[in-house]
């Protein structure tokens, strides 16, 4: 019974990662890796799916392997990060207070994501 929960949990994670490939203002990385997490305590059928899908697999497998995170997905990440809450705090948020709660999330994210232990790579970025 846990496991068939866990599974139901993980699924419903997997499928709000999944929206937020599509939709910006869903953030992937943390459901998939939410998933990841449950997966691996209920069906390594489901977490091996995961980290081999050629779509899902890019999001967390730099997180999963223990390295690091590289310089590129960092910059990609913090840039994505700023124009999905920048656009809200322009074009949709009016009150003051909620633009500066959305600043200090971007904030605190951006700073969480830079200071990351960074991927070692032979190419030049």
């Amino acid at each position: 019974m846990k496991r068939i929960l866990l599974i139901i949990i993980g699924s419903i994670s997997l499928v709000f990662g999944i929206i937020g490939i599509i939709l910006p203002i869903i953030p992937t990385t943390p459901f998939l890796l939410f998933s990841l997490f449950v997966f691996m305590k209920s069906s390594k059928k489901l977490y091996d799916f995961i980290l081999s899908n050629k779509y899902l697999g890019p999001y967390v497998q730099e997180y999963v392997s223990g390295k690091g995170v590289s310089m590129k997905s960092k910059k990609k990440a913090i840039f994505l990060i700023w124009i999905t809450i920048g656009f809200s705090i322009v074009f949709v948020i009016d009150k003051i207070i909620l633009r500066l709660m959305l600043i200090v999330i971007a904030v605190t994210v951006s700073t969480y994501i830079w200071t990351r232990k960074t991927l070692k790579v032979d190419s030049y970025e």
